[in-house]
């Protein structure tokens, strides 16, 4: 199964767990430039994390509603390959990212229930892709990464009009499970492989390829 499913390892912050998620074999690593996370970086430190990361594996920025200027400076001092928009951008706001910085758009909606993803449609020729994650917690001050999901069988056999990623409180435990049931075949980690907020954990890196490979 691992071959088929690409990983997303969102949220790094240290050298050594770049390296862990590159040599596990994730197809995606993320960096988080949002000041209310444990797992926000700096641009400096996203720049070496980045520059650490061979050709072949994608490297994403996550922001929030972030403005033209932040995104200016981002972009210009850290080599990406794409931009997740984790707020609650229009699908204008993602078009016009899109074509001011020249980089893929990946776009994260909120799932709670089936009618969220009904917005999905809304992003159709904006977005390259959706990363589906569940909706926070009442009181949560950040979008996501906050180790819940939704329910995965709201995404059986659902028809959506671009790629999606599917995130939200997966661990190594539970990722076989919620591949088969949501038919993802791409997902994205942050919490589910740290040993605390901000470090990633090797051996749960390790252990969530072996899940997949199960």
């Amino acid at each position: 199964m691992a071959q088929d499913i690409r990983v997303k390892i969102c949220g790094l912050t240290r050298p050594g767990d770049v390296d862990a998620a590159v040599a596990a074999g994730a197809g995606y690593v993320g960096f988080v430039f949002f000041q209310k996370s444990p797992r926000n970086v700096d641009v400096a430190t996203a720049r070496a994390l980045a520059l650490r990361v061979p050709p072949g594996v994608a490297k994403v920025a996550l922001v929030v509603d972030a403005e033209d200027q932040r995104l200016r400076e981002i972009v210009e001092a850290v080599p990406l390959d794409m931009l997740q928009l984790h707020g609650a951008e229009s699908s204008e706001r993602v078009r016009e990212v899109k074509a001011r910085f020249g980089l893929p758009v990946m776009k994260a909606l909120g799932i709670s229930e089936a009618e969220d993803l009904d917005r999905a449609a809304r992003y159709a020729g904006a977005a390259d892709q959706l990363l589906l994650d569940a909706k926070p917690p009442k009181g949560a001050t950040r979008p996501g990464g906050n180790a819940v999901s939704f329910d995965w069988d709201l995404l059986r056999g659902r028809d959506l009009p671009l790629p999606w990623m599917l995130a939200g409180g997966l661990t190594p435990d539970n990722v076989a499970r919620a591949v088969s049931r949501s038919g993802a075949r791409q997902i994205d980690l942050s919490s589910g492989v740290e040993s605390s907020p901000g470090k990633k954990d090797a051996a749960k890196i390790a252990a969530l390829f072996k899940a997949l490979r199960a």
